[in-house]
């Protein structure tokens, strides 16, 4: 049996009869198809596997197009089988835009998050204390212990409990409340034909801290930017977002806020790893570290976590 058969017979229902071309798919287990024909053309998701997923997407997608912001056109959606078809944006990546014609781009990118953080975010789940903390105990339980076979003591299980208890302090500092993308980063925003931005991926969307979408732009697990760089675009959204603080309190805010994600994504990385076969995550693990090395070394309340981390996973 054809393995696309439901999917090729949902899409006859349209008048579409063409080949599909797979693309690359992300971490998770949604697959991606090209239709190319003379008469038709648009990308197809085939969620089948987590049909539960169509309706966010669809529902975010219509949020953030109030908010003004760009994303693919939603032709056609089916939430039962977990089928979406959608505008095809062609492949030009902001990943691809920034390797091959400079950075000129993230102030764009900034902008568009000061415009998805007036997105309506009511009936959303919340980026509360406890889901921050669940999301980095994904490190010790997957990147420590199962990637790296790191048992932790009593004393050093304390010393990691206690930082991430200080880091979602800090955290909590900042204004929340507000749409977080969850994955803003340069894999993540492609471009359309006018080079207007276009995010994607956004169906896992929570309400959450001011600089959380922030630091996944430009603490990205994928691009190194220039410290220098990182500053002066982080202070900038600050600027266009009427936040009144100062730079060294707002800069902690966004270390710290970058602290929990890249803690959480170096358990996650293991776990695309470990679990889901997706091994090439592991190559992006170095980089992930660096960034929570360089964050906690520079704050009195995680330094003692951060020289710890760094002789454990030398």
């Amino acid at each position: 049996m054809n393995e696309n058969e439901a999917l090729e017979r949902w899409l006859e229902r349209y008048g579409i009869d063409a080949e599909l071309k797979p693309l690359a798919g992300d971490a998770s287990l949604r697959k991606y198809y090209r239709i190319e024909d003379p008469l038709h053309s648009g990308i197809v998701m085939d969620a089948s596997a987590q049909p539960e997923s169509v309706a966010p997407f669809v529902d975010i997608a219509h949020r953030l197009y109030e908010a003004g912001v760009r994303t693919p056109k939603i032709n056609a959606f089916d939430l039962k089988q977990g089928f979406v078809f959608m505008e095809d944006l062609g492949s030009r990546h902001f990943y691809d835009a920034i390797e091959k014609e400079g950075t000129h781009y993230y102030p764009k990118a900034v902008e568009t998050i000061v415009k998805m953080q007036r997105a309506d975010t009511s009936g959303l789940p919340p980026y509360d204390r406890a889901f921050l903390l669940f999301e980095m105990g994904l490190m010790e339980e997957w990147y420590l212990e199962k990637h790296l076979g790191v048992t932790l003591s009593s004393d050093e299980k304390a010393l990691v409990d206690t930082t991430l208890e200080k880091i979602a302090d800090v955290v909590e500092q900042q204004a929340q409340g507000l749409f977080v993308h969850r994955d803003y980063h340069s894999r993540n925003l492609m471009f359309d034909c006018k080079d207007d931005i276009v995010v994607i991926d956004f169906q896992d969307a929570r309400v959450g801290a001011l600089t959380y979408d922030l630091v996944s732009l430009l603490k990205d697990a994928y691009v190194e930017l220039p410290q220098e760089e990182v500053t002066r675009l982080a202070l900038y959204f600050r600027d266009i977002s009427g936040v009144d603080v100062d730079d060294t309190t707002f800069m902690k805010w966004f270390d710290f806020m970058g602290l929990q994600r890249h803690i959480k994504i170096l358990g996650i990385f293991a776990r695309l790893a470990l679990r889901d076969g997706k091994t090439g995550y592991l190559n992006d693990i170095p980089l992930t570290r660096k960034y929570v090395l360089e964050s906690a070394k520079k704050y009195e309340e995680t330094r003692a976590f951060a020289k710890w981390l760094e002789e454990k996973t030398r």
